[in-house]
């Protein structure tokens, strides 16, 4: 693992006012239910009237983790649903949406051989990331066949290249061929250059009609969408990649173990897991211990909007999918808003009421829309919790919660994880025996509790 970066210090992260209610306007429109429906709408029309195919784009990074994963499920996909298939080869970007590119590879190597064993897909048991010359190889191998060869044969390549199986590669390269190396540069640049339209950034990633979906992780949505559409061949109505369930018993061991939780207050996904997170550790019995963290951009890592807009989508098609149907109206805490509700949070936390302050404040700025950049919008924030806001007002402006939020990033940083939800599980010795990034990781903390209980 490469060496954890070291803080870039406290970046203010202000916008003017202008700037963040026009931002939290826009964002509250274009993640709303209603307007992801009439954009399907207006392209299920325009569809029919072109042409009438679905098409459903993927792109795949070879040494990508989740693109290994999701190159399995290919041949599946065309077999189950009535798709045309195009698939894009890309590399991985080392610009402002990925922070930590190194970190990102390494995460997508060991979280993808822990999930794939519940999607019923394989993942080598690798001990580090394919070497470059390989990725090469299988690029170019890749890059030599049809959509057609990609879905049914993509896979094999994907396996021998993650395996390090270089004799493997070589066979498969003297049977299917690789072209000149100036025309694997010009796919993959082709690849980049048609992502970067469509407004996406990464790896693993299938595109259909104006949304994406990531990898396994969300070709539910995906095949959701398809079946609305009649698009499902006649057969088996079962999903090729279902949503794990977190809804599972726990053993009386339970009580024994805990639960690390890495949240933040300006995380749409920490703030429409919010419930689901605290639900499961209730019905675990589970000793749950937050550690809360600074929003990336206020620990000086860059954003982008094209990130941010697919972020604040995804998040609110995770929520409505969990039932979580009041996660949407957003007004944006970061800067100011954050740094004084971390101040209140430290206070209400000696009252025994940390954990609801935390959680009033989330459902002020993203399920109300509260401005919490005025001293009223704070105020609803601590009245929702239950506590008084006049005592409130004597803690605002307390920076005292500085060093234990670096402390807790550093610990997050120390278990592969820069990002927020994150979870680590601990024995009943204090072992860490899971550490995972992403609220649509809380189905595999679940299940590692009852494994463990």
């Amino acid at each position: 693992m490469k060496q954890v970066t070291e803080q870039k210090g406290i970046a203010s992260s202000t916008p003017s006012p202008l700037k963040r209610w026009v931002l939290s306007r826009l964002m509250t429109h274009v993640i709303s239910e209603s307007h992801q429906e009439k954009n399907r709408a207006k392209r299920e029309a325009k569809r029919q009237k072109q042409n009438g195919r679905h098409f459903v784009e993927y792109f795949h990074q070879v040494d990508d983790g989740y693109s290994h994963l999701a190159i399995q499920i290919l041949e599946r996909l065309t077999t189950k649903y009535n798709v045309d298939l195009v698939v894009h080869l890309v590399p991985m970007l080392r610009d402002a949406n990925f922070p930590e590119p190194d970190l990102l590879q390494e995460m997508s190597r060991t979280d993808a051989a822990q999930i794939a064993p519940y999607y019923g897909l394989s993942f080598p048991e690798a001990k580090a990331l394919p070497s470059p010359d390989l990725s090469a190889l299988a690029t170019g191998i890749l890059c030599n066949l049809t959509n057609e060869q990609f879905a049914k044969l993509g896979a094999t390549v994907s396996e021998a290249l993650w395996r390090g199986d270089e004799a493997a590669l070589t066979d498969l390269a003297e049977k299917h061929g690789t072209p000149w190396q100036s025309d694997i540069t010009a796919r993959l640049d082709a690849g980049a250059a048609r992502r970067a339209k469509l407004k996406h950034y990464a790896g693993a990633m299938f595109y259909y009609e104006g949304e994406w979906y990531w990898g396994v992780d969300r070709l539910y949505h995906l095949e959701q969408r398809l079946k609305s559409l009649g698009a499902a061949r006649v057969g088996d109505h079962a999903l090729i990649a279902p949503r794990p369930d977190i809804s599972v018993r726990f053993p009386q061991g339970a009580k024994d173990m805990t639960l690390e939780y890495f949240p933040s207050l300006r995380s749409p996904y920490t703030a429409m897991s919010w419930d689901a997170t605290h639900r499961l550790a209730r019905n675990a019995g589970i000793n749950l211990v937050m550690r809360p963290v600074l929003p990336m951009v206020m620990r000086g890592v860059p954003a982008t909007l094209e990130k941010g807009f697919y972020i604040f989508k995804d998040a609110a098609r995770e929520a409505r999918a969990i039932g979580n149907h009041d996660f949407g109206t957003f007004f944006d805490p970061i800067g100011e808003p954050v740094k004084q509700g971390y101040s209140l949070y430290m206070w209400a936390k000696e009252q025994g009421k940390g954990i609801a302050f935390y959680g009033s404040f989330l459902k002020a700025a993203f399920n109300e829309g509260v401005k919490t950049t005025k001293p009223a919008g704070l105020q609803r924030a601590v009245e929702m919790a239950g506590l008084d806001w006049k005592e409130a007002q004597k803690h605002l402006n307390d920076d005292t919660w500085a060093e234990t939020l670096e402390e807790n990033r550093l610990a997050m940083y120390r278990f592969g994880s820069w990002g927020v939800p994150s979870y680590r599980l601990l024995d009943r010795n204090g072992k860490e025996v899971l550490g995972v990034w992403g609220q649509d990781r809380l189905w595999l903390v679940a299940k590692k509790i009852e494994e463990l209980s």
